[in-house]
């Protein structure tokens, strides 16, 4: 944890602004918050080494291994977890609460025989004042594979696939358990991964069939290490990989999105370009990279369920693979080393991995909910560009940012301030791609709203 020096040092870096151009209609909220850079500074590396050391203790965490054994298998990795978050929940004054979501899978090519597969879920509520049905999700796959993925008795560390991710949501777990936000945020401890996105599968079903507000959901999966199969170390970014359409996208979605060019602003790439957006407010040397792509070349990961049920969501993953440290079976051979061994992790960029994270939960939690029934009037023909929308009724709300750029932009150029909901800007709608985002007086802001033709 950071002391002293450090801590200061640290806390003084959050609070350099972006570098955005902006245009200010109203005294403007700060870029930063002081609360959201306490959290970041808070993320602890020897926390993060230690969970996956523990993890990596249990042999194997395949999803179909030992289930009774207190020291190794599926089951007691689940136990620990479950343990270890309820020791964090202890923070929270009763407004966290952890539990196992367990589900039968049918068989499979990776499942032989109906499983019971188990999700640990922690679940942060809001203050008791909010009222806000808003939910954010960040998970892991705790689960773990050798080189046969059917393979449920070898040694399977999963160190950097996926320890890495499960340490990095257990110790945001801890680190924000003690703050109130305005929204629900979920810690997930995904299993199945390797057999089929089984356990994320099932927990997106069951909330589209619940009706939830599922916000965000941010997934990690293989954050920890650095070095490539060449040995080229990038330790400068994060991957984030978002997809465009979802099979919800159809119909007169689908067709309006096309007409009106927002192939890139569904969703979950608004919710990427969020993550770069405000992470790199927060940290400075280190950085996101989009990737307009579902996940790596024909791969995939846990956040695809959700995306697949039209909720946003994304991907985060290192900006360079070793593939020998991947679904391998622990060995030496002709002098080289195989297998996802704690030896080949890169502990602090993990840590820039979980303040990347930390900073878009906490911003996204503190934050008011986007600005509703955004819209372009279009009533005629014109040189500039009129939208509006529907005040927010949150208590500290400051104002709004509409943010705009250029149709082969993919990030915001431009940002103006207002504390009105309706804004006329200077340049032509055929040119430029809008969005508004609600802001508190704190600087947390909403995901932005895209705004949709009106007369």
């Amino acid at each position: 944890m950071m002391e002293g020096r450090e801590m200061k040092r640290f806390l003084v870096l959050c609070l350099v602004p972006a570098c955005l151009s902006v245009v200010v209609h109203a005294q403007e909220p700060p870029s930063v918050n002081p609360v959201v850079g306490k959290i970041l500074s808070e993320i602890s590396e020897s926390n993060i080494r230690g969970t996956v050391e523990r993890l990596v203790g249990f042999g194997t965490r395949h999803t179909l291994s030992d289930t009774l054994s207190s020291e190794k298998g599926i089951g007691a990795a689940r136990r620990w977890i479950k343990s270890e978050m309820e020791r964090y929940a202890s923070a929270s004054r009763g407004r966290m609460t952890v539990e196992f979501h367990e589900s039968v899978v049918p068989p499979s090519a990776r499942v032989p025989k109906p499983t019971t597969i188990v999700n640990v879920v922690a679940t942060l509520k809001p203050s008791a004042t909010t009222t806000s049905d808003r939910i954010l999700v960040v998970g892991g796959h705790y689960d773990s594979r050798a080189s046969d993925p059917n393979d449920f008795t070898s040694n399977a560390p999963g160190a950097n696939d996926d320890g890495s991710g499960t340490a990095l949501t257990m110790e945001l777990a801890r680190v924000m358990a003690p703050h109130e936000f305005d929204a629900t945020i979920v810690f997930i401890a995904f299993v199945g991964e390797e057999q089929g996105l089984l356990g994320a599968g099932r927990w997106a079903e069951m909330a589209r069939n619940n009706g939830w507000k599922v916000e965000a959901v941010l997934s990690n999966d293989i954050v920890g290490s650095s070095v490539s199969g060449s040995g080229k170390k990038e330790g400068s970014y994060v991957r984030v990989f978002s997809e465009a359409y979802s099979p919800v996208d159809t119909g007169f979605t689908f067709r309006m999105r096309n007409s009106l060019g927002l192939e890139n602003d569904g969703p979950s790439r608004s919710l990427a370009r969020y993550v770069k957006d405000v992470a790199e407010r927060y940290l400075r040397g280190f950085g996101v990279k989009l990737i307009y792509r579902r996940d790596r070349f024909l791969r995939g990961g846990d956040h695809s369920p959700f995306h697949e049920r039209g909720f946003a969501a994304v991907r985060f993953s290192v900006a360079v693979e070793n593939y020998d440290w991947q679904h391998q079976n622990v060995r030496t051979e002709n002098g080289k080393e195989y297998g996802d061994l704690t030896k080949f992790m890169d502990f602090p960029y993990c840590v820039s991995v979980a303040r990347t994270n930390a900073a878009v939960l906490a911003t996204l939690g503190l934050a008011p909910s986007p600005p509703e029934k955004a819209g372009i009037v279009t009533s005629r023909l014109e040189y500039q560009t009129t939208l509006r929308w529907q005040g927010n009724k949150e208590a500290d709300l400051a104002g709004y940012f509409v943010r705009y750029r250029s149709t082969s932009s993919p990030q915001w150029e431009q940002s103006v301030f207002t504390k009105d909901t309706t804004l006329t800007l200077d340049v032509l709608k055929d040119d430029y791609l809008f969005g508004v985002q609600a802001v508190d007086k704190e600087g947390n802001v909403s995901l932005p709203a895209i705004p949709r033709p009106v007369r």
